[in-house]
């Protein structure tokens, strides 16, 4: 769809949209924050969002986009937390070894109210890949691994080895998908960077650059992600975050790199 160079012009309200035989959704960026160091990815609960960058992680007000506080972990040694979640005043976040092989992975959990490390779980070296994202949902951990293309190839294993995995809240393996050949083309050379489950019952999900939301369900057999509809959207890969702070509303967190912005949107169907 070539449209996009149509749509993406500079309005302080913009909507987008995707139509299908069988839904149609929109997109509409509501708010937009500068935040200097907007490069990896947001997570957000009632009252704040957070920017995650590598090896820190900002804490900011959802009214004015005003820093409240700023952990920094590179004494630590994190240089590569990829995304977070936070659940009961916890923010659970992605971290890896990227681009170093072999892949190895960890989830750095931290008190959003004191904004001090406080847990780890490490995977070590992950048989599935790099780990780039993490959710919650109806009781299970959903856990989002990369792999990548080119020269970042891992052991032979490219980016069609890229899955989603489902855990227990002991991270005890249930069961796990590939994405559908479509989407891995879309993801390569990089790979999926971000997911999250909406309120709706579908995930969400991003590539490393494009600004495209890839719309996922869970098939109701074999082992491959259903691809529902492909979402042109202000949010260019990297980690996202929907606020299921919000009733009776969908809203979807990103960022744009590029610009170093942090956009917040309302999806809708």
């Amino acid at each position: 769809m070539n449209f996009y160079s149509a749509i993406f012009i500079s309005v302080s309200l913009t909507t987008l949209m995707f139509f299908s035989t069988s839904q149609a959704q929109t997109i509409t960026e509501t708010r937009k924050f500068q935040v200097s160091e907007a490069k990896q990815a947001v997570a957000v609960d009632e009252q704040y969002f957070y920017v995650i960058n590598n090896s820190t992680i900002l804490k900011l007000s959802k009214t004015d986009g005003k820093q409240i506080a700023k952990w920094d972990g590179t004494k630590d040694g994190i240089k590569h937390l990829n995304s977070g979640v936070v659940i009961k005043g916890k923010l659970y976040c992605a971290n890896s070894n990227y681009p170093e092989i072999p892949m190895a992975s960890s989830i750095e959990i931290f008190d959003t109210k004191t904004m001090q490390h406080i847990d780890n779980h490490s995977f070590g070296i992950a048989e599935h890949g790099s780990l780039t994202w993490i959710d919650q949902k109806d009781g299970f951990w959903w856990i989002g691994f990369a792999h990548y293309g080119g020269k970042e190839a891992s052991e032979g294993r490219d980016v069609r080895w890229t899955s989603l995995v489902k855990y227990d809240l002991e991270f005890r393996q249930l069961a796990s998908w590939i994405f559908p050949k479509n989407i891995v083309e879309l993801f390569t050379p990089k790979s999926n960077s971000g997911g999250a489950w909406g309120t709706d019952g579908l995930l969400y999900c991003t590539g490393h650059d494009k600004p495209e939301l890839y719309v996922m369900k869970l098939p109701k057999s074999g082992y491959t992600l259903e691809h529902v509809a492909t979402l042109p959207a202000s949010i260019y890969g990297q980690g996202i975050a929907i606020d299921k702070s919000v009733k009776g509303k969908q809203l979807i967190y990103g960022l744009n790199r590029a610009t170093n912005t942090v956009t917040v949107s309302e999806i809708a169907q």
